[in-house]
């Protein structure tokens, strides 16, 4: 029956010469480029700029990652502080540790400074990058898989992980336990679905797609947590993130709740993204130049086959020189005839000079 468990990952870590390449690094950086994508098509289809939401995360990002970290190492200070800890461990992010509160809370802050540089409304950039950033999530967890981390308790199911690993206190681990990595990520998959849908079904705005995320993730990790037995703080025994999954279920439901009655329906689409306008007043100017231009190779064209046409029956064409008044006129045999303008103001001038003769002042 062992053949049915998932194995764990020989290893985490290909050595390309003196460079570690960490699998766990992989999965976070494929989370952030997935997000980025599906946050951009959603943003464009409300109304906003292609770039817009790539711009902001260049911000979100670094702070996302400097609060999951900070989360998890003030969450389990023990491991990196204390007697006979090594606190530079606390920097070793590639090592795993990053906690998705933290993450999600110093994230916003990072996107609030990039929707001000951009002058987008920061509830509406978190409804869009919503779904992206459950699917990062989602891709993250496999990081855990190759650090042979976050398993949860003992099974026999045929779905078990095994582990074989070495603690850093020395202890051995050999065993079948729950992939709680691999339950979350699936239930991370199913948070995109939902939001998605929703948001296409209600048309949610003012963060309320955001705030569905929330409700929905913390109710998977609320069970994953409970499944998990790594070392972890405990109070009126349940785990330290299934209290903040509580309290934060909690307040997403009140801000869906009272938000959709005050403000139902999405953002005004001329109004989430300023970048949009000029990126559709630069298309538009361009589009005009365009067809301009069209229209003047048009004319041109025309103007050519009028002269070939009159070339072919025998009919030369009026040659210019200085100014806009032909001085010659080429005949259909080729020879110059007088013009007969200037003829005609000879004469002109001659008989006003008559009359002014018979008719002195």
């Amino acid at each position: 029956m062992d053949i049915a468990y998932i194995p764990s990952p020989s290893r985490g870590v290909l050595h390309l010469g003196p460079i570690p390449l960490r699998a766990y690094a992989f999965c976070i950086i494929l989370g952030v480029v997935a997000a980025v994508w599906l946050g951009s098509k959603r943003w464009v289809a409300r109304g906003g700029a292609k770039h817009t939401v790539g711009d902001i995360a260049v911000w979100a990002v670094p702070f996302g990652l400097v609060g999951g970290r900070l989360y998890h190492v003030i969450t389990d200070h023990q491991l990196y502080f204390g007697e006979g800890k090594n606190p530079w461990n606390a920097f070793k992010i590639w090592e795993g540790g990053l906690g998705i509160w933290g993450a999600v809370a110093l994230g916003a802050v990072g996107a609030w400074i990039g929707c001000r540089r951009r002058g987008v409304p920061l509830p509406a950039y978190a409804d869009a990058i919503a779904p992206g950033i459950v699917l990062a999530q989602a891709m993250g967890r496999w990081g855990n898989y190759f650090n042979q981390e976050l398993y949860g308790r003992a099974t026999t199911l045929p779905w078990g992980l095994e582990i074989h690993k070495t603690l850093p206190d020395g202890e051995v681990v050999n065993g079948v336990f729950h992939p709680t990595f691999l339950y979350e990520s699936i239930w991370d998959v199913a948070v995109v679905l939902l939001v998605i849908w929703a948001d296409r079904r209600w048309k949610l705005g003012h963060g309320r797609a955001f705030a569905l995320y929330v409700a929905a993730y913390t109710v998977g990790r609320f069970w994953t947590e409970w499944l998990r037995i790594d070392e972890a703080h405990v109070y009126f025994g349940l785990r330290l993130n299934d209290w903040t999954s509580i309290v934060v279920f909690i307040g997403a439901v009140a801000y869906l709740v009272i938000v959709g009655k005050k403000r139902p329906g999405r953002e005004d689409p001329a109004s989430i993204d300023p970048a949009a306008h000029a990126e559709a007043e630069a298309a538009g100017e361009k589009a005009a130049g365009d067809r301009a231009a069209d229209e003047k190779a048009v004319a041109g064209k025309a103007l050519a086959g009028k002269a070939a046409a009159a070339k072919a029956k025998g009919e030369g064409p009026s040659e210019t020189v200085a100014g806009d008044k032909p001085s010659r006129i080429v005949d259909g045999d080729g020879r110059a005839e007088a013009d007969p303008q200037p003829a005609a103001a000879a004469s002109a001038a001659a008989e006003k000079t008559g009359k002014d003769a018979e008719n002195p002042i």
